[in-house]
């Protein structure tokens, strides 16, 4: 069988095999919660309780602020212990709300009833993903009801559900797609029943045959929805590769998904889609694979956002050995780690230490141009040269040669043979770069 993928990209060392065959382990958190109220792309959410209060599993408080914004909501019942500034994932201090559990775990009105989306018209359908704080779960953390909410629904035609998963080592979308696959078919049909021109995808890694036959055997009885097969290759599961890889349409930083006539949900989101408009049911928890050869017992769990990744080690066991690497999410876009205690939020998928951390011990030489760098970029670019624009502090070449259509995934520095951090450099040229067109507008 043909399998459907893209110029470019590279076949790193997936590390799978340590967590794919754990069946998800539903948890629940031991110490306070703390809910960034910034979990998303865009204006941060604005806090709608005061310390003090008693809040109920599923309640909002984190109140959207503006178009491009979420809600968030509380995962636990209990009391605000305090609304304060935290460290986030990021490094970044944010403003978040504490949340003492009273582990009663009591929810508002309503909480889990079910629906049938076929007696809601779009507007309650797109209402209620708003409500429910649904962000792209990927890592991009974009509003999904904005992302559901085309100029015109008309000219969608292709909705795609993101099963590649192709970031080395994580397994949470793997096991979604295996424990909970009718609900990525019903999620799937809710979204095409707002955009009737619309055909739907499950596109799925080569990798993953399990899952594949999995979902294939549902899809059978779809009219509208396929599942795609695709070529292991990293990065197969950016926006832009699967929706060539899927339908063969480009885009590019300037367009949107929809510019091309596609809708893209990753696994996670879809199944939140579902839980939100079928079952009344906000994003409170995440699937979060813990993994790498410093934990002692790798695996999938399913905890609620808010909890402090500290207690992500507990449930693996602990570490074997002391790593020297923790990184939030995989190993070629994540974010490395200096501390634990920092929460889960909606776009967390994994947690990865590593005994040793190779990219520390690599010693950097001159580029010997090789041009491996442009074989692996994925967007066809050539990063040999956006570094010499970056070193002669030469932006206006850097965007000549079309840098910002750079979209940061680490394919040039794992093949370069000179250890040269590329995407490292390109992605601070990019912000700055973004940074003085923002400077220039507000002149």
């Amino acid at each position: 069988m043909r399998r459907a993928t893209f110029k470019g990209g590279i076949h790193p060392f997936d590390g799978k095999n340590l967590s794919k065959d754990k069946p998800m382990q539903v948890v629940l958190p031991k110490g306070d919660l703390v809910y960034p109220m910034a979990q998303h792309i865009g204006a941060p959410a604005k806090p709608v309780v005061a310390v003090g209060d008693q809040v109920l599993v599923g309640q909002v408080i984190g109140e959207a602020s503006s178009f491009i914004s979420a809600n968030v909501c509380s995962s636990v019942s209990g009391k605000v212990k305090a609304i304060e500034k935290r460290l986030t994932v990021s490094g970044a201090m944010a403003e978040c709300i504490v949340v003492e559990n009273d582990n009663e775990y009591t929810t508002v009105e309503g909480f889990g009833t079910k629906r049938d989306y076929k007696k809601m018209t779009k507007e309650e359908i797109r209402q209620t993903v708003k409500d429910a704080g649904i962000v792209g779960m990927g890592g991009a953390g974009f509003p999904t009801n904005v992302k559901i909410t085309p100029k015109n629904d008309n000219e969608i035609d292709f909705v795609i559900v993101n099963g590649a998963e192709c970031e080395p080592y994580l397994t949470s979308d793997y096991r979604l797609m295996l424990e909970q696959s009718q609900k990525i078919i019903d999620g799937l049909k809710i979204v095409l029943s707002l955009f009737k021109n619309a055909k739907g995808y499950i596109s799925i890694e080569d990798n993953k045959p399990e899952a594949i036959k999995a979902l294939q055997e549902l899809a059978a009885a779809e009219e509208r929805i396929e599942v795609k097969v695709l070529k292991t290759k990293y990065p197969q599961g950016s926006e832009r590769k699967i929706i060539y890889a899927t339908c063969g349409r480009k885009i590019n930083s300037k367009m949107l998904p929809s510019d091309a006539g596609c809708i893209v949900n990753n696994i996670a989101t879809i199944i939140a889609i579902y839980n939100a408009v079928s079952e009344s049911t906000p994003v409170i928890e995440r699937v979060v694979t813990v993994t790498g050869d410093a934990v002692a017992e790798p695996g999938n769990f399913v905890v609620r956002t808010g909890t402090n990744y500290r207690e992500l080690v507990d449930l693996a066991g602990g570490f074997v050995s002391e790593p020297e690497k923790i990184v939030c999410g995989g190993p070629m876009m994540g974010m490395a780690l200096y501390t634990l205690d920092v929460p889960v939020t909606k776009t967390s998928s994994a947690l990865l230490a590593m005994v040793k951390d190779p990219v520390a011990e690599a010693e950097t030489s001159a580029c010997i141009r090789c041009g491996r760098c442009v074989q692996a970029c994925p967007s066809g670019l050539v990063p040999q040269k956006m570094m010499q624009a970056i070193k002669h502090n030469d932006l206006d070449m850097f965007e000549k040669i079309h840098g910002m259509e750079c979209y940061e995934c680490g394919s040039c520095t794992y093949v370069c043979p000179a250890k040269v951090q590329l995407t490292q450099a390109f992605k601070l040229a990019r912000k700055t770069v973004m940074d003085n067109r923002r400077k220039a507008q507000n002149q």
